[in-house]
């Protein structure tokens, strides 16, 4: 089924269609034509009837009930963070959001995450929460152009608010979350902070069992590499390292000056997201018996 299909599911360079014993593998990075394939193709299989006529109009099916699906999804992402009024095309952009996937992570789910969170934190420090929320919601807008339109995410998702009468305040915390120039608003700093709380919590992103162990022992092995370390434990999913030492060999002002050097040297040499709390253990303890 390549494009010699009527041209309704015509692959470009970007784009394959594999077949191997019991499996079809779809490949696109736009999420949307591999969504519309995947469905046309699930039917057609179901269906038997293979032939030029019925791919045409199980495309034309795959493509109305996917375009359903996006208007369906923007319009509850909006509800459910609280914000009205966006255009149309907008809302079909978000929706979009639901078929794209950032390290495992659905970017529409946690767009919405970063737009409540930032409204939380907005909301404690007196900031404009509709403002925030709506910068939030729409940080990352620019993934649903990314494969037609070149540049950084941030910038494209800046201009398209811009495209559609969103205001200059939120686009500012569009362009600014991920803090490319170094002048950041309060709005920018708000969604970088609440960007970085959603894909940092435990859970938010798929990572496979043994590149986790590997980024569990790294951290380790960078703590147990001091010298007076006895023992070092990766908790909370590697947010957390917890360090032991020997009371003998280490006494309070040392066990504080460790801390600062494994922060340090786990910043200089380990790649992560979020950030990562370093914990120095020093336990003295006595014991005697009254017979």
């Amino acid at each position: 089924m390549g494009s010699n299909s009527c041209c309704s599911l015509a692959y470009n360079k970007s784009e394959s269609l594999e077949f191997s014993p019991e499996a079809v593998t779809l490949s696109s990075f736009d999420p949307i034509r591999r969504e519309v394939a995947r469905i046309a193709l699930s039917s057609l299989i179901l269906d038997g009837r293979i032939h030029p006529a019925r791919v045409e109009e199980m495309v034309e099916k795959a493509r109305a009930e996917v375009d359903q699906a996006v208007q369906k999804a923007g319009a509850e992402a909006l509800y459910e963070t609280g914000i009205a009024g966006l255009h149309p095309e907008l809302v079909k952009l978000v929706g979009q959001l639901k078929y794209r996937y950032s390290y495992g992570h659905n970017v529409l789910k946690h767009s919405i995450e970063v737009s409540l969170l930032a409204g939380i934190m907005a909301a404690e420090l007196g900031g404009d929460q509709q403002v925030v929320k709506l910068a939030g919601l729409l940080h990352d807008i620019g993934k649903a152009m990314t494969h037609e339109v070149e540049g950084p995410h941030a910038h494209i998702g800046g201009d398209i608010a811009r495209k559609y009468g969103i205001p200059e305040v939120v686009v500012r915390g569009i362009e600014e979350h991920h803090d490319d120039e170094g002048r950041v608003s309060v709005e920018g700093f708000l969604i970088a902070a609440a960007d970085a709380i959603s894909g940092a919590r435990p859970g938010a992103r798929r990572d496979s069992l043994e590149h986790y162990v590997k980024r569990l022992e790294a951290l380790e092995e960078v703590a147990n590499g001091f010298p007076g370390v006895e023992k070092s434990y990766a908790i909370q999913a590697g947010r957390e390292i917890r360090i032991m030492v020997k009371p003998g060999e280490v006494d309070d002002t040392a066990a504080s000056k460790l801390a600062r050097d494994v922060a340090k040297k786990i910043e200089e040499t380990l790649v992560y997201p979020g950030q990562i709390k370093v914990i120095v253990v020093r336990e003295t303890r006595t014991v005697d018996y009254a017979r």
